[in-house]
């Protein structure tokens, strides 16, 4: 894809500045952040980051291989989790009227046939919690074939309201990527702007963060999917920001009851992963809840919302196996931070 080509030939910026303090000042120890540190060095040669904030600050933070922290990070499937945050934006500005609002009425226009019946009972709240019905094919570590007939269609609105809706499978949740590129279609419907321009507006240029890219669809939407870039530091930022009820600096960005229905689950999702709220896993691990945004091959911004961190990675995205990173909260992350 030549826009994605010129996107990885772009030379790097400047580290984005975020507050920073020791481990220690927070309660957190460094011994084990050291050891998770060496562990990764062993044991997950495509890992490119890894970062720690607590309480509002950067606690931890290594790069391997090239990698460092002006780095843009292709963040895949983390992108709909951005996208569910620029939702939640819009309806708390009265942009988007609610989460009943239907999804044909907002994109009747790109219909290339006459719609499924089922196609009538949906709404923007069966695609934030993927339970639309849509017939799609999703294997067990997110796999999603279906995917590359997507990508490869000129029109990507019309093919995916063109897929079979299964009626006894609306409202039961599966993955699936084709739901989040609509939430990005209705949101640029509502605002009138594309989910980038709306992101830089409405929550990219608050939290300074200017270093980014979103690739786009054939059709000028962004991917509602994957598309999003962002460095590490800046994914911090985002992390803070959702810890603190989407404030920064005394501002509310992303509405506090969005992000609680975001982060609630909505859905029974996967036991991999967790359930499923707006665009975010949840679940519990070592007895901590915990709220994720995940990409393919580890991009992930890890909520622990009761320990009041977040735990950041990135790494290579273009692989078809890799290793979950998750095991690493469990082992050392946490137990870093209990007493």
């Amino acid at each position: 894809m030549d826009n994605r080509l010129s996107l990885l030939s772009t030379p790097y910026s400047a580290a984005p500045p975020v507050p920073q303090t020791d481990p220690e000042d927070t309660g957190t120890g460094s011994r084990q952040l050291e050891q998770a540190d060496k562990e990764i060095t062993k044991a997950f040669p495509k890992m490119h980051s890894m970062l720690v904030v607590r309480h509002g600050k950067l606690i931890f933070e290594r790069y391997y291989g090239n990698h460092h922290a002006g780095m843009l990070n292709d963040l895949r499937s983390a992108t709909k989790s951005f996208v569910s945050m620029l939702t939640g934006i819009a309806i708390g500005r009265g942009e988007i009227p609610g989460t009943d609002v239907q999804v044909l009425d907002t994109l009747r226009k790109y219909l290339a046939a006459p719609p499924a019946p089922q196609l009538e009972q949906l709404t923007l709240h069966h695609l934030l919690t993927m339970t639309s019905g849509f017939r799609w094919i999703t294997g067990n570590k997110l796999g999603e074939p279906l995917v590359r007939n997507l990508q490869r269609s000129r029109r990507w609105v019309s093919y995916i309201l063109s897929l079979p809706i299964d009626a006894e499978n609306i409202g039961c949740f599966q993955y699936r990527s084709s739901d989040s590129h609509l939430l990005s279609v209705m949101l640029s419907e509502f605002t009138g702007q594309d989910a980038f321009t709306y992101a830089r507006q409405h929550l990219f240029e608050p939290l300074d963060i200017s270093h980014t890219a979103w690739l786009p669809s054939p059709e000028g939407h962004s991917m509602g999917h994957i598309g999003l870039y962002l460095t590490s530091r800046d994914l911090a930022k985002i992390a803070i920001c959702l810890l603190d009820g989407g404030k920064h600096g005394g501002r509310q960005l992303i509405p506090q009851n969005w992000l609680e229905a975001a982060f609630t689950a909505q859905a029974a999702g996967y036991p991999a992963y967790g359930d499923y709220g707006y665009q975010f896993w949840n679940g519990r691990m070592s007895g901590e809840p915990y709220r994720l945004a995940h990409g393919h091959g580890g991009q992930q911004i890890w909520l622990l919302p009761d320990l009041d961190a977040a735990v950041i990675f990135t790494a290579e995205s273009a692989v078809n196996r890799w290793k979950n990173p998750r095991r690493l909260i469990e082992q050392y992350v946490i137990p870093a931070m209990k007493p």
